[in-house]
């Protein structure tokens, strides 16, 4: 038997060599391939993506999506969901060097914060959930718990600094992710995001010149 030659280095690792087609991937990576696949195609496409067109993406043949999901709304459903974990962004968090300035720190906060809200709004408004939910105070209650945990890692972030602000922290992240927001939103910002330096420059240094005292 004639031994499997090497992978070349320039082939993705889970292709065999000389076929282009991907390697068989345990079932947890491949739903994950599969629903990395779709994320960028469903933002482009929103909800009349093909299942050929993920198929190609993920270098899968079309039929290896339906041993995986039900449907095409089932893989879309996942992916949706995906995007919106939290656990990411928490890992992002727990990586911010606490020994770094205020200013840098906020700014690496506000860069995190900032791409994933508008990789989420960019995804639900894809596949045209972006109205206001039927029931506000359900959707509340289901995003509070994130929303929070997000505010209590900035105040974490920040808390070294904590006596360069007037309020606490809990109120300082709590700003910081509205003006993230607000800034970011196509809908509320005319199309004229506001970068994480200038948010972090409001949020420090306000938009009145400084004057020396007399």
């Amino acid at each position: 038997m004639r031994p499997t030659p090497p992978i070349e280095p320039d082939q993705p690792p889970h292709c065999l060599p000389g076929s282009g087609r991907a390697r068989p991937l345990p079932p947890d990576e491949r739903r994950a391939a599969l629903i990395a696949a779709t994320l960028p195609l469903v933002g482009e496409h929103g909800i009349k993506v093909t299942t050929r067109q993920i198929a190609e993406a993920a270098g899968v043949a079309e039929g290896t999506i339906f041993r995986v999901f039900p449907d095409k709304q089932a893989l879309i459903q996942a992916a949706v969901a995906a995007a919106l974990d939290p656990e990411p962004v928490y890992a992002e968090f727990a990586a911010v060097d606490l020994s770094l300035p205020l200013r840098e720190r906020l700014i690496q906060v506000t860069t995190i914060i900032q791409r994933r809200l508008i990789r989420v709004i960019n995804l639900v408004t894809a596949v045209g959930l972006n109205g206001p939910p039927p029931n506000r105070e359900e959707h509340r209650a289901r995003v509070r718990p994130t929303n929070e945990r997000i505010q209590a890692e900035v105040a974490r972030i920040i808390e070294p600094d904590r006596d360069q602000f007037r309020c606490t922290t809990q109120e300082v992240a709590r700003l910081l992710r509205l003006l993230v927001f607000s800034g970011s939103h196509p809908m509320i910002n005319d199309d004229d995001p506001l970068s994480a330096e200038q948010i972090v420059t409001v949020l420090l240094d306000g938009l009145r010149h400084r004057t020396e005292p007399s």
